[in-house]
C-alpha cells in the first residue's frame, strides 16, 4: 500500500500546489508511481495535470479529485496503485480538512517567508495534533541571507518540525507549473532544492 502525503495550509498562496507538483515529478523521476488527489475546488492541481498530459504525457502518474467526504475512499483506491499519494487541500481549516489529515502518513505545511504566513499555521497545526499525525513545515519563497527569512525559520522551529530543505523565491517555480512541468525538471538551484526536499520526505516516510 502506498504512503500518503497531505499538503495543508489555511493561507492561500502559500505554495501548496507548487509543493505537490514538484514532489510528484521528482518522485516519478525516481521510478516511483505517484497519485495526485486534488481536494481544492479551485482545481489548480487538476489544470496542471491536464497541461502536462497534453504536453508530454502522464504515464506513471494517477490523478483524482474528491470533496471532503470522498477523500478516504479515493485514498483507499489510489494507495493500491501508487507508491505515494499526494493530497492538495483548499486554503482553509475546518472539518472538511480532517479526512485529508486523517489519511496522511506525513503532513507538509508550506510557509512563505513572512510572519503572517507562519501565524496562519496555528489552526492547521492544532488540527493535525488532534488527528495525531506527523507534520513538517516547509519554508517556501525564501530569500537567502535576509533577516526576515532567518526570523521566520527560527519562529517556525519553535512551533514545530521544520524541513532542512527550503524552496527559494524563484520565477521558475511559477513558470514551469504553468507549462505542465516542474522546476525539478530544469537545471539550476530549484531542481537541487526539490531533490533535497524529496530526499527528506522519503526519509520521514520510511521511519
Amino acid at each position: 500500500m502506498g504512503k500518503v502525503v497531505t499538503v495543508a495550509q489555511q493561507k492561500g498562496g502559500s505554495g501548496k500546489t507548487t509543493l505537490a507538483v514538484n514532489l510528484c515529478v521528482e518522485f516519478h523521476s525516481r521510478g516511483l508511481k505517484v497519485a495526485l488527489l486534488d481536494t481544492d475546488p479551485q482545481g489548480s492541481l487538476g489544470r496542471w495535470f491536464m497541461s502536462r498530459r497534453d504536453a508530454m504525457g502522464v504515464e506513471g502518474i494517477e490523478f483524482s479529485t474528491a470533496s471532503a467526504w470522498g477523500v478516504s475512499y479515493e485514498c483507499e483506491k489510489l494507495k493500491k496503485v501508487a507508491d505515494i499519494v499526494i493530497i492538495d487541500t483548499p486554503p482553509k481549516v475546518d472539518a472538511d480538512l480532517r479526512p485529508a489529515l486523517r489519511e496522511a502518513d506525513l503532513v507538509l505545511i508550506p510557509v512563505a517567508a513572512s510572519m503572517m504566513d507562519l501565524w496562519a499555521t496555528d489552526g492547521v497545526i492544532d488540527l493535525i495534533g488532534r488527528e495525531g499525525r506527523r507534520a513538517v513545515i516547509v519554508l517556501n519563497r525564501v530569500k537567502a541571507g535576509t533577516r526576515l527569512g532567518v526570523q521566520v525559520a527560527d519562529a517556525a522551529a519553535a512551533v514545530g518540525g521544520v524541513a532542512t530543505a527550503t524552496l527559494g523565491q524563484r520565477v521558475v517555480y511559477a513558470e514551469s507549473l504553468g507549462e505542465g512541468r516542474a522546476a525539478s525538471e530544469t537545471r539550476g538551484p530549484a531542481a537541487a532544492e526539490v531533490r533535497q526536499l524529496a530526499d527528506e520526505v522519503l526519509a520521514l516516510l520510511d521511519e
